[in-house]
């Protein structure tokens, strides 16, 4: 191992510090999703910290499916968290699942029981919720914590052998019920569960908690370091106590230490609420565009090195902070400006009718992307009837407002400067169309537009859909379960009937649409003979 290792962050100075005070040879992390729900941005973060300070230190990461709830995990979950952390570019050394360790849990339990550290009581959740004590009371001692090592070791084993209903008994660390730290109060360790497990069968009815399946796994694995988010600090001293107390574990204990986890300001970060809109359909599935999901980034034209640029970016803090999202914006659209082929989409449509047009048509060419020198260039048709943005005419301009107006003038990019000689409305008084002029001898009559706007030719246009995202909850509202109705922003997807030049069609990543954003065609609901494209993000910060 390298310990000339520079540390960047507390975590790192950690490790560093481990080395050399326990002469470690290996580090080695693990990332331990459950296997509920769909990786989010938050777990990105997670992610990135524990295999890139595993690679720093020139170890290794285990990725361990921690599947101690089987009511709610599924192999739809792992194969998507599989499949996420590939993505992103990382490789775990082994895949592991709790699950294969559950023998060996229950032999830590039985080691405990047979310490007098571990008891079976026949509370129920709610007793021993209403026992536990405040952060200024003790809690109040179960009347079954002083049963016998033997007593405890035999219901202990019917509990596994099914004797029992569901929540009829429990097996509890018997540690203090007066420690100032309420997760050290007797918590439990076991409970019945006549639930078919979506690896082990029917094999189990007692599944161990979290808190007592997460250390023991890290130290049956030898896990160096745990690194975990801050909700788990509190946590830390019944992690170590059951890292202490099983004398079954072999070699090193592992270290846990706490990072402040990722809140993006106006995000929804929480699998159960996710969970909901998605069940309740308020979102098209879990890769839904406007859900923080990985799917739903990837669907929308993130890339795996953005998404990891922003969690380099924001850094490994201890206190929890919430991060404005342009910041995760600016680290795609850097990364799409540079690699980003440019094309001509015009979103949302007017017609223009160029009257003085003397030519059949003619070829503008446009770069590829100008950021590259010697970049190729492909033509797009200039003629007669051409499309522009609907933003870019206003019957009635602003001050600052330098792009086409009636009697107005405007350069159209890479072609002619146009006079708009006549606004044609229909009959209900909407815009049907513009009739515009081409002013040949423009520097004769000394005309500089201001501004220079894109365009499309008719005869050339595809139609195609285009959809653009905003906040999925109105702003200023808190997510609360059972308020979708109120708090879900109706207008979190504007979707346009738009036209797009041949050469998009032909793009199979992230394409810049000329003065309006990065677009990707989506995967999901583009067909063969119609195209939908997804913004990506803006060619600026909307803020």
């Amino acid at each position: 191992m390298d310990n000339n290792i520079t540390p960047s962050n507390f975590i790192e100075q950690a490790i560093v510090e481990d080395i050399k005070t326990k002469g470690l040879k290996k580090i080695v992390t693990r990332f331990p999703p459950e296997p509920n729900g769909y990786t989010h941005i938050g777990h990105a973060k997670a992610i990135c910290i524990d295999f890139m300070t595993a690679e720093k230190f020139k170890g290794y990461t285990n990725l361990r499916m921690d599947d101690t709830n089987p009511s709610k995990e599924s192999e739809e979950y792992v194969k998507a968290l599989m499949d996420d952390i590939r993505w992103l570019g990382f490789k775990w050394k082994n895949l592991t699942y709790a699950s294969d360790y559950y023998e060996f849990l229950y032999n830590c339990a039985i080691d405990l029981i047979e310490q007098g550290k571990a008891f079976v009581c026949d509370m129920t959740a709610d007793e021993v919720s209403a026992n536990r004590g405040t952060l200024t009371e003790p809690g109040i001692e179960s009347p079954y914590r002083n049963r016998s090592i033997e007593e405890n070791l035999r219901l202990f084993r019917e509990m596994r052998a099914g004797k029992y209903a569901d929540g009829e008994k429990t097996l509890r660390a018997k540690i203090d019920m007066s420690n100032p730290n309420i997760n050290m109060r007797d918590p439990v360790i076991y409970r019945i569960m006549h639930v078919s497990h979506f690896r082990q069968g029917d094999k189990w009815c007692i599944y161990p908690m979290y808190d007592f399946a997460h250390p023991l796994s890290d130290a049956y694995e030898q896990i160096t370091h745990s690194l975990c988010s801050l909700e788990f600090e509190d946590h830390r001293p019944l992690y170590n106590w059951f890292v202490d107390n099983c004398r079954i574990l072999p070699g090193v204990k592992p270290r846990q230490i706490e990072f402040a986890r990722l809140n993006i300001d106006g995000t929804i970060m929480s699998k159960r609420y996710m969970l909901e809109l998605v069940e309740k359909d308020y979102v098209d599935g879990w890769d839904d565009p406007r859900l923080p999901t990985l799917k739903g980034f990837r669907r929308k034209g993130y890339t795996p090195s953005a998404i990891r640029e922003f969690c380099t970016r924001i850094g490994v803090a201890k206190s929890n902070s919430i991060v404005q999202p342009h910041i995760l914006e600016a680290c795609i659209r850097e990364e799409l400006n540079q690699s980003a082929t440019r094309v001509v989409g015009v979103i949302d449509p007017i017609k223009v009718k160029i009257t003085n047009y003397n030519k059949k048509s003619e070829k503008v060419m446009i770069s590829n992307n100008p950021l590259h020198q010697n970049s190729k260039k492909h033509p797009i048709l200039f003629t007669d009837e051409i499309y522009i943005e609907r933003e870019d005419f206003m019957e009635e301009p602003t001050k600052k407002f330098f792009r086409l107006t009636p009697d107005g003038y405007v350069r159209l990019m890479g072609a002619y400067i146009i006079h708009c000689d006549e606004v044609v409305k229909t009959n209900t008084g909407e815009i049907d169309y513009l009739k515009c002029s081409i002013v040949y001898d423009a520097v004769e009559q000394g005309i500089k537009p201001k501004g220079t706007i894109h365009w499309l030719s008719q005869s050339e246009a595809v139609k195609v859909t285009t959809k653009r995202f905003h906040n999925l909850i109105k702003e200023g509202e808190v997510y609360e379960s059972g308020m979708l109705d109120k708090i879900i922003n109706p207008n979190s997807v504007e979707e346009f009937t738009s036209y797009v030049e041949p050469f998009a069609l032909k793009q199979t990543s992230n394409m810049q649409f000329v003065r309006n954003g990065y677009y990707i065609e989506d995967s999901k609901l583009s067909k063969k003979d119609h195209r939908v494209y997804l913004e990506t993000v803006s060619l600026k910060d909307s803020k």
